[in-house]
């Protein structure tokens, strides 16, 4: 697989240059969830499992780095490491791991960026102003090449799982300590108004070369923890006005589609990002307060907008239906166009797919990670879509590391692919993971199952005061933490 413009961004400039597509209506409220059958809970006991080895596996046990894409050679995406690090806890607390090899392997990864180079140069830095660059050389552990940004999103999602184990690894022994110091000054050192290239707002951002990307983190998006660790930095806070400015586009993207109204973000991950991490059930902000529901509400109804869409299918890609839906940010078969006139048909690689009031880009590429991460929001959809989906292609789109990043049952042209394969029974085959794909199935299957993640989370102080400076009350923000 090659990279080409920086994901962070170029799927965020992507959504803003795609206009909307409306569709028809059905009650907002689901029906409640039901209880999983035997064999769905064996199938998620066995996925959760599967995708937890994929990070398991693929990180240098050395520098924790993780990579991008795997199996195969591959650059390390900074978010993949801050899911791998929340993966590990995971990973201890099933059993899949000991909590010793756990906190090693974290302790790895932390000590790796903590000591990793933070300077202006072009090409002998991990980072700078405390931020990491988006992708990272494997070996080096250094920016991957100069195409690469200094990425706020990314970095907001490492720190994700930086502040996840400091939280998690509270024993009073010499190894869970370091972690929580070296946790502590890696998300110290971040210099959250220095990317405030057009204050209030936080630059998606910066290149040596470049300098500041001329855009923002602005609407609903991933960008919701971005100014979450923003606003609770102990050391470098931006001010209050910067939640309110990111939310003062919301109502452009407010209404309803397929269904369900809701602020709408087409891709799927938008909706999953922040949510892996934070627990957003029963708090609200002021914009909350006025739509009268909850951030979480608002993911419930993104997914079964989805699923409306995909039953409605209105592109008539192969396959779609109420068991199998899903668009989000993924790899593709690659930028194809087949066929002309009213039968032409395009086809893209990585992009951020997606359906939604703000844009509608599909080609008919599904990602189970679209279901997998949004399982703690709706069950009832995601379970049985995750079944079927292995049900009836699971021969060739789930492996040892459970399943594929995605695959598109409508591609069967025999031409050059950007990745994965041609598979004679199905179309288009995915032979990779994504570890940010793989982030939100894991985090979210145990977030369902128990809450774990949120729980820990909500023992941060950081978290906790990010939200409240952002205007978040009730739920279990009023209650105090537990005692370390």
């Amino acid at each position: 697989m090659t990279h080409s413009f920086p994901r962070a961004i170029g799927l965020r400039l992507f959504a803003l240059l795609l206009t909307c597509a409306v569709g028809w209506h059905l009650p907002a409220r689901a029906a409640a969830p039901a209880r999983p059958t035997p064999q769905q809970q064996a199938m998620l006991d066995e996925l959760e499992q599967r995708t937890f080895r994929w990070f398991w596996d693929s990180a240098d046990p050395t520098t924790g780095l993780v990579p991008d894409h795997y199996p195969g050679e591959s650059f390390s995406s900074i978010a993949a490491v801050g899911f791998g690090l929340t993966a590990y806890g995971i990973g201890a607390e099933r059993g899949y791991v000991t909590r010793d090899q756990a906190a090693e392997r974290t302790l790895a990864t932390l000590r790796f960026f903590h000591r990793a180079p933070q300077n202006a140069s072009e090409d002998d830095a991990a980072g700078y102003r405390g931020f990491f660059y988006h992708f990272l050389d494997m070996k080096t552990g250094r920016r991957f090449d100069r195409s690469i940004e200094l990425s706020s999103v990314d970095t907001t999602l490492l720190l994700g799982g930086v502040l996840f184990a400091q939280s998690y690894y509270d024993r009073d022994t010499p190894r869970e300590q370091e972690i929580r110091r070296l946790a502590d000054a890696i998300y110290r050192a971040v210099d959250w108004p220095w990317m405030q290239a057009r204050p209030p707002l936080i630059s998606m951002g910066w290149t040596p070369g470049g300098q500041f990307i001329p855009a923002d983190w602005k609407g609903y998006d991933e960008g919701m923890l971005v100014y979450v660790l923003a606003l609770g930095s102990p050391t470098h806070p931006v001010g209050c006005d910067a939640w309110k400015a990111w939310l003062s586009t919301n109502d452009r993207t407010w209404g309803t589609f397929h269904g369900q109204t809701f602020l709408n973000f087409a891709p799927l991950f938008g909706h999953q990002y922040s949510h892996a991490w934070i627990d957003f059930r029963g708090i609200r902000d002021d914009w909350n307060r006025a739509h009268d529901l909850d951030y979480f509400e608002n993911s419930r109804r993104a997914a079964y907008a989805q699923r409306s869409y995909a039953i409605a299918n209105p592109g008539g890609w192969t396959g779609y239906g109420a068991n199998v839906w899903g668009l989000t940010a993924s790899n593709g078969p690659g930028d194809v166009a087949i066929g002309s006139g009213a039968q032409r048909r395009e086809f893209h690689g990585y992009t951020a797919r997606g359906a939604g009031l703000d844009y509608v880009s599909d080609d008919g590429t599904i990602a189970p990670t679209a279901a997998g991460g949004s399982i703690a929001f709706a069950p009832e959809i995601a379970i049985p879509a995750l079944a079927e989906m292995k049900r009836r292609y699971g021969k060739t789109i789930y492996d040892r590391y459970g399943f594929v990043d995605a695959f598109n049952p409508s591609f069967h042209a025999r031409t050059a692919l950007r990745t994965g394969r041609l598979a004679p029974e199905l179309g288009w085959v995915d032979t990779v993971q994504l570890g940010i794909d793989q982030g939100p199935i894991v985090l979210m299957i145990e977030n369902w199952r128990s809450g774990f993640v949120w729980n820990v989370m909500k023992e941060n102080p950081y978290i906790r005061k990010g939200l409240r400076r952002a205007g978040f009350t009730g739920g279990w923000l009023e209650q105090a933490a537990a005692t370390p």
